[in-house]
């Protein structure tokens, strides 16, 4: 099914309106995206969904950070660290005495640097470096150069799980580093300086995992503003710099546990003819979607076939890998672009490279 729907950005619907109005099929215009204040989301048909392919085999992939400057992306992989080009093997990195090592199976999700300075601590994160969760006994975050030597970098006390990590690079958060940590139904968001200072942004944002990502200066009224998805819910909500929380859209997508929202990542300007965005696809015996072990792929032209332009929100399933695309500006709207292998067990972010 395909599925388009708005959403005003001037007030949230009431949940009950919401639901009513995601039951229906409706015919929309697409220049109607200001919707009026309050009105409940509707559908309509939408491009013909492209497919998301296997582009390169990777053991336990969980997540991978966008090109570094020579090109190569940064893969987590089967508790390790990897290298990574669109269209050649996949080499190790940081492995070794004193290198990487993510042991138990947990999902330590990354961060790429760019060299962004933050506003008020007189020094920038430097550049190429992956910045991971650590997951094992001290929870936190280490870093790793370009060299593929590790340091650690802050740790984060305190219970819950680390789910969620991505730089501010807009600048609503200083342009520092953020990280989600879930417990029960809320959400701590930490934001870190190049220092390793860290600040609480709030406590008690709706319960969120993932591929969370920072919201261009084109996404409406919520950019700047750290998006992220509830898989449980299927809905996704933005998280402000005050630390006051908002729900951009309803999916529509499946919803639950494994199942349910969990990657996102947003489309760069411009969407050149050699890009592509890659998802990882995790192994996972015995789960309704036990995955593939690969890297998947959608170049741009399959994007753009399917309605996708810059500064849209890419936004996936962990079962299936169905993707939708959310467009903000006076209003919010929501429409299904992509579906992936139905084994597939997507993690992490989606990110953006060269292809080959």
């Amino acid at each position: 099914m395909t599925r388009e729907a708005r959403y005003s950005n001037t007030r949230r619907p009431r949940p009950a309106l919401a639901a009513l109005a995601l039951a229906a099929l409706v015919a929309v215009a697409a220049t109607g995206c200001g919707a009026a204040a309050g009105r409940a989301p509707a559908r309509s048909a939408s491009p013909t969904a492209v497919r998301w392919s296997a582009l390169a085999h990777v053991r336990a992939v969980v997540d991978l950070t966008a090109s570094r400057g020579d090109g190569q992306l940064i893969v987590a992989d089967d508790g390790r660290l990897s290298l990574w080009r669109p269209g050649h093997p996949v080499a190790s990195f940081a492995r070794g005495p004193g290198g990487y090592s993510n042991p138990g199976g947990e999902e330590p999700y990354l961060a790429l640097s760019t060299g962004q300075r933050v506003r008020s601590g007189r020094c920038a994160f430097p550049p190429d470096t992956a910045y991971v969760l650590s997951l094992d006994k001290s929870p936190g975050v280490v870093t790793v150069d370009s060299r593929g030597l590790v340091r650690p970098f802050t740790a984060l006390p305190g219970g819950g799980l680390l789910d969620g990590i991505a730089f501010d690079g807009t600048g609503r958060f200083g342009h520092r580093l953020l990280v989600t940590r879930t417990a029960g139904s809320a959400t701590t968001v930490f934001a870190i300086d190049c220092r390793g200072a860290v600040q609480v942004v709030t406590r008690s944002a709706p319960k969120v995992e993932g591929g969370i990502a920072v919201a261009p200066s084109t996404f409406g009224r919520f950019a700047g503003q750290l998006i992220a998805p509830d898989e449980n819910s299927g809905r996704i909500f933005a998280i402000a710099a005050s630390g006051r929380s908002g729900l951009v859209a309803d999916s529509g997508l499946t919803r639950g546990g494994d199942v349910g929202v969990e990657s996102g990542g947003f489309v760069p300007r411009p969407l050149g003819g050699g890009t592509v965005a890659l998802l990882a696809d995790r192994l996972t015996p015995g789960n309704a979607h036990p995955g593939d072990d690969v890297i998947l792929g959608l170049g741009a032209s399959a994007l753009r076939r399917a309605g996708v332009g810059p500064g849209d929100l890419l936004i996936a399933t962990e079962g299936g890998a169905a993707t939708d695309a959310v467009r903000c500006r006076r209003a919010c709207l929501v429409r299904h672009v992509a579906d992936g292998p139905a084994i597939a067990h997507a993690e992490g972010h989606i990110v953006f490279a060269r292809g080959a």
